[in-house]
């Protein structure tokens, strides 16, 4: 039995606050299903003061140990529980993890160096030595860091595989050379390996020291490799490109299923979709916006940021608006866009409401009440929103980048297709896609009825991912 090691910062539904919480929620018990219990799979995570009581009540106390790090000596108290199939291992220390966030913390950098060496320092206490240790994005990059440079001649751990998973280049670990001691318990002669432009940068470190390095979808592991993508890690990528795979992400179809969503209106399914009129209605009735049946919504649930595409979206919004359409937002970010969101909304109080909240349930009843879904992104690493749109009936209306690119096919392709999709990054590109999208709702409804059929049915559960991880963990041993 190959035995596994997923080593993250947060994972539904102990801690989450986007699409890493999500994949880690679900892609280590897809790994052990899938692999008809050739994969012993365990997970280690942050025990945040932010988990609900209820998760923590099931929680049991395995033992505490004290974790050194450069002159530090703390407590790490270990905790485990097991869910669907997987063990989870808490990392415990309240001077660094119960906080009102996750993350944005002024000692980020401090802390997730802690969780790093915790997490080796635990392998012999729960008795598990991995295989593979799986790591993901820069707050758990240090783990592949140090099994290299300062366990690789420790018994046990010298024949410890490591994976590096890079969910978004963006956010890399940046931090000053003066705490590479101090801090990250790093040598002057190991300063190279996290030397980037000056800096440490945590992310490259990972990369270099990985024996396989994954990002979550095969067209962002080609676009991370030019510099216009790659937040400048360009060079060491393709340096490391030989190791580069790209495996795209899934979603947890038990999770987001509208047959079965206690959160939905009413519910309903791809054979039987009678129920997804029943919540756009009251979804239209709960935001004070005209209940009708014939006009199409269109929604936008993101993180309300540049990135996202948005400013193609304030550039096209009254043209947009100008149709017989209804635009919901949800999400936060950004001032310029919450304030750009709720005064559209003042101005088309009966076309447009602006939910300037980040709200998963809430999330749940925009998909399920939309007819269509709009993800103009201008980099996507993978997405998830387009995927649970998909699977709640709002087809998706998205740019040709990314995940986006590997998971939506336009239907006006030859083959069929499952969304809409543009290539360019442009507004008036993005407009006529919508266009588009409005022309086949209002005029060949049979069509749009089929085009939504293909979108809640397409595929997008793990399986697929997870046969790709478990041949890549086969790779290294």
């Amino acid at each position: 039995m190959k035995k596994i090691l997923f080593v993250a910062s947060e994972a539904l539904p102990f801690a989450s606050s986007g699409g890493l919480g999500d994949v880690i929620g679900s892609l280590p018990a897809a790994i052990a299903e899938t692999s008809a219990g050739d994969c012993d799979v365990r997970v280690v995570l942050p025990l945040y003061g932010t988990m609900e009581e209820k998760y923590r009540a099931q929680l049991t106390f395995v033992q505490s140990i004290t974790v050194n790090l450069a002159w530090r000596k703390q407590y790490c108290g270990i905790f485990t529980c097991e869910r669907n199939g997987v063990t989870f291992y808490f990392v415990d220390n309240e001077y660094y993890f119960k906080r009102d966030s996750l993350y944005g913390q002024y000692d980020d950098g401090e802390r997730y160096a802690f969780f790093c060496k915790a997490v080796l320092e635990l392998l012999p206490v729960v008795d598990f030595m991995p295989d593979v240790l799986h790591a993901h994005d820069w707050q758990s990059a240090l783990t592949v860091i140090y099994l290299k440079y300062k366990y690789g001649l420790v018994p046990g751990y010298s024949s410890v595989k490591s994976v590096f998973t890079i969910h978004n280049i963006a956010y890399q670990g940046v931090y000053g050379f003066d705490i590479l001691g101090d801090v990250f318990e790093l040598i002057p002669g190991e300063s190279s390996v996290v030397d980037y432009s000056g800096s440490i940068n945590l992310m490259k470190g990972a990369i270099v020291c990985a024996d396989a390095v994954t990002t979550v979808s095969p067209t962002y592991a080609r676009e991370i490799l030019s510099p216009k993508f790659s937040g400048g890690l360009h060079h060491v990528l393709e340096l490391h490109k030989g190791k580069l795979r790209g495996i795209l992400n899934g979603i947890d179809t038990a999770y987001y299923d509208p047959e079965h969503d206690p959160e939905l209106f009413a519910n309903y399914s791809a054979g039987d979709p009678a129920g997804k009129a029943v919540n756009k209605a009251e979804l239209q009735r709960m935001l004070s916006l005209p209940e009708s049946p014939d006009t199409p919504v269109i929604a936008i649930v993101s993180r309300l940021a540049d990135h996202k595409g948005l400013d193609l979206v304030a550039l096209a919004a009254d043209d947009i608006l100008e149709g017989s359409v209804q635009l919901i937002v949800l999400g936060k970010g950004e001032y310029y866009y919450e304030n750009f969101f709720y005064h559209l909304a003042q101005r088309y109080p009966n076309k447009m409401s602006a939910l300037l909240v980040y709200n998963k349930d809430l999330s749940k009843k925009v998909y399920a009440g939309a007819d269509m879904f709009l993800m103009p992104s201008k980099t996507e690493p993978c997405g998830l929103s387009q995927m649970i749109a998909s699977r709640y009936g709002a087809v998706p209306i998205v740019r040709e980048t990314g995940g986006l690119y590997d998971s939506i096919r336009d239907c006006g392709w030859p083959d069929g297709g499952n969304g809409f999709t543009f290539a360019p990054y442009s507004a008036w590109e993005m407009l006529g896609a919508v266009r588009r999208a409005e022309a086949m709702y209002n005029e060949r409804p049979d069509q749009w009825r089929a085009l939504r059929h293909t979108a809640m049915t397409y595929d997008f559960t793990w399986n697929r991912s997870a046969k790709q991880y478990i041949e890549l963990y086969g790779e290294l041993n």
